[in-house]
């Protein structure tokens, strides 16, 4: 019985019936002109398995979409296939090792042909590929095989029991690509298919006509698509570049735009938009953390290329005194009041929700320079030449802060850059284009998974109620090299033997309280051991144009999962 009912526990929000689309605006698809969607990080790639950029995977989910993903309540609802998989119907096997996926009878892909089995295990193939670099890699942790059983049916099988098996296929991060499309872009030929990366061939209700990387991407309604009468709008036009200022603007006060997406600004800022009357804000609290992510590894320069960022150990960031005092140095409420006002909590943590899984170890409300100073002291590390700057064994405390170009993270730069000074560290700063630095690109040097600095912030999510495979960016073998081409979503490059032991106990551990308790310690251990600071538990902001109807902000997988069914309000 343990077995048979350890799914209650790992999918507690679960919504086993396929996906509802709205009704009661019906009509014939395209009915509503264009719609105009913004978002001032540009994507440079439509293929989510070759980056970690949330502007990335969202727009590609109006075009590539996975077997199942989350509701706007955290429910995992069936998307291509007739229901969810479960150990009381089924679909999970009673040992818990295996999940067979049933596709919902004529799909098909955006060019006519029919959506298979056959796609499903191409694409476990294609990211599991050991001669490749997946983004994604984590969504198919503990996977040994992917049976196409037939046309319809794909089981994946387990290494192990796995009570939450529902990683591969689920969510904006882990769509379907098309076999026929991509087959010849399997290993390191990943990211030299430039046509198949742009235009990729979908089920979704868009189709791509044409991609200007960090620029614009205009969208198509998706003839085939499955549902009759949508998408109501013929084509998209989806703007990338700029700044959240401007986009907030474009929607909220010139109508210029139909949903400008994470309006990352001051309180004060969105209050004067909002009073332009063309368009709303709407506001969700899910797992997004505003973060400074901690190099375990050397990225001094004179390294060379291969060797930067990749060889251990950081001269001086290991040292727990080093990052608990820069931590400690930190005013978290003041972070918050001028960048976020009710739009932001007191980050403490990597994963804050959901509550379950959200640990109460630390407190970090308080800023306490007089303390970060004395824990330095204490450890030796000091001032020797009256610079104002601590050296460790010889090497000056001097960091590399870079983070994207935006007014709050700027905003954060410099108070975070004086309160170190504070305590004898120095920060020299760097912003880099949004676009570029979530690119994935690479042959960058200025993308966050190259990491060519010491400490870097920005913000991140995952998909899901269940933190299992976001957890897993901390394993050791997720961190980016070259050889898995910069790809991995270990940023920080920790590596502690603990936390993967920890990580293979979750995965096959059953029932909420026993997984949630064990999610709390791998937070704590990265926390604690230096992989990252949290800074801010940030709530998802966006805006939509008054005269756009049909949006439901989903704070657990991709902003524009229900674009379907948007629609424009008749005037």
């Amino acid at each position: 019985m343990k077995l048979r009912t350890a799914l209650l526990g790992a999918a507690a929000l679960l919504a086993t019936s396929p996906m509802a689309f709205a009704d009661g605006h019906e009509g014939e698809r395209g009915r509503d002109g264009n719609v105009s969607i913004i978002y001032w990080q540009a994507p440079s790639i439509l293929n989510p398995f070759l980056s970690g950029g949330t502007k990335d995977v969202e727009s590609a989910s109006m075009i590539i979409e996975p077997l199942a993903r989350y509701n706007e309540n955290g429910e995992l609802v069936a998307w291509l296939v007739d229901s969810i998989p479960t150990v009381d119907n089924g679909g999970v096997s009673e040992d818990l090792t295996s999940i067979t996926w049933n596709i919902t009878p004529g799909i098909t892909w955006s060019d006519g042909t029919p959506f298979t089995s056959a796609d499903v295990k191409f694409t476990a193939d294609y990211c599991m590929n050991p001669e490749g670099g997946c983004a994604q890699a984590t969504k198919f942790e503990g996977v040994t095989n992917v049976e196409a059983v037939d046309d319809l049916t794909v089981k994946v099988t387990f290494d192990k029991p796995t009570p939450f098996p529902y990683g591969p296929f689920v969510g904006g991060e882990s769509p379907i690509l098309q076999a026929a499309q991509f087959a010849g872009c399997v290993g390191a030929a990943a990211s030299t298919c430039t046509e198949q990366n742009f235009n990729p061939i979908g089920t979704g209700p868009f189709t791509v006509t044409e991609f200007k990387p960090n620029d614009v991407i205009t969208m198509a309604a998706n003839e085939n698509f499955r549902h009759e009468g949508k998408p109501a709008f013929a084509s998209v036009t989806f703007k990338g570049g700029g700044d959240a200022t401007a986009a907030g603007r474009a929607v909220m006060e010139t109508g210029e735009f139909d949903y400008a997406w994470n309006l990352q600004l001051a309180p004060d800022v969105i209050a004067s938009m909002e009073a332009g009357g063309k368009g709303t804000p709407v506001a969700g609290f899910g797992p997004l953390v505003e973060r400074i992510m901690l190099n375990n590894t050397n990225p001094d320069p004179a390294l060379g290329p291969d060797e930067r960022s990749v060889v251990r150990p950081h001269p001086f960031l290991r040292d727990p005194a080093v990052y608990k005092a820069m931590s400690l140095a930190i005013d978290r409420p003041l972070l918050v009041e001028i960048g976020y006002g009710k739009a932001g909590k007191v980050g403490c943590n990597w994963v804050p929700a959901p509550a379950a899984f959200a640990s109460d170890t630390f407190d970090c409300a308080t800023q306490d320079i007089a303390g970060a100073n004395a824990m330095l002291d204490e450890a030796g590390i000091t001032d020797t030449n009256g610079d104002g700057v601590r050296e460790k064994d010889g090497v000056p405390l001097k960091v590399v802060y870079q983070t994207s170009t935006n007014a709050v993270r700027q905003d954060f730069q410099a108070l975070i850059k004086q309160w170190w000074s504070e305590i004898g560290i120095e920060a020299e700063l760097r912003n880099i284009d949004a676009s570029v630095f979530f690119g994935g690109d690479a042959a960058s040097p200025d993308t966050f998974q190259k990491f060519y600095a010491d400490v870097e912030m920005y913000a991140n999510t995952f998909n899901g109620t269940d933190p299992q495979s976001y957890l897993g960016n901390g394993l050791c073998d997720k961190a980016p090299s070259p050889a898995t081409q910069w790809q991995g979503e270990n940023i920080s490059r920790f590596c502690n033997e603990e936390f993967d032991a920890l990580h293979k106990e979750l995965t096959s551990t059953a029932g909420l309280e026993a997984r949630a308790e064990i999610g709390k310690r791998l937070n704590d251990i990265i926390v604690e051991n230096g992989g990252m600071i949290p800074l801010v538990h940030r709530g998802r902001l966006s805006a939509h144009a008054n005269s756009l109807g049909g949006v439901v902000l989903n704070v657990w997988d991709s902003e524009l999962w229900n674009v379907a069914d948007w629609y424009r309000i008749g005037e």
